[in-house]
């Protein structure tokens, strides 16, 4: 039996200094999984709020964010960015809100696919969401109750890097491209 992996912990989130870091290290492939139904990101806040005010209806208009440029040069780069999410249906307004955004993460050049939660049940998946860089390292976010992001665990162990790039595998290959998939609401 093998024994847990020793994991570096940082009890903070990542800088966007260190997410430039992080992108540029990776030579082939960023693996994105989201498993939460909600997420309090800082800069999102004010953005949130105003779409809540609006009716919570229709595509969020474009936002001037230094992530799409970071996006846009990985992907030059000839780095596959692909992001899946798990979620609950009906679906959160967290959920509703990032849905009527991500047309700009396609835009920039990620693929994203979603997966109801209800078809995940039997996938082996790691307690938090995470980042696998070029299928060698796994970054995993941590968050609050809340879902405010607290910290971070990084690991190069074969195992759980095995672990991840399995499940994202999983979830990728059942899960529906952003262009064709439709939210549950409440």
């Amino acid at each position: 039996m093998s024994s847990v992996p020793r994991m570096d912990e940082v009890s903070r989130r990542l800088s966007f200094d260190e997410w430039v870091s992080l992108f540029g290290s990776a030579t082939r492939s960023l693996a994105h999984l989201e498993m939460r139904d909600g997420y309090l990101v800082d800069y999102e806040d004010e953005r949130y709020k105003e779409w809540v005010a609006g009716g919570r209806t229709g595509v969020l208009p474009r936002e001037d964010h230094p992530w799409w440029n970071l996006t846009a040069d990985t992907v030059a780069r000839g780095v596959s960015i692909r992001r899946a999410r798990i979620i609950s249906e009906p679906v959160s307004e967290y959920i509703a809100f990032e849905h009527a955004g991500t047309w700009q993460n396609v835009e920039f050049g990620e693929q994203v696919r979603w997966l109801p939660r209800g078809r995940a049940s039997a996938i082996a998946l790691p307690g938090n969401d995470f980042w696998l860089i070029d299928a060698s390292r796994v970054l995993f976010l941590l968050f609050d109750g809340t879902g405010r992001p607290i910290g971070r665990q990084l690991s190069a162990d074969d195992d759980v890097v095995a672990l991840c790039s399995t499940a994202f595998e999983q979830v990728w290959r059942l899960g529906t491209d952003h262009a064709e998939h439709r939210l549950r609401s409440c």
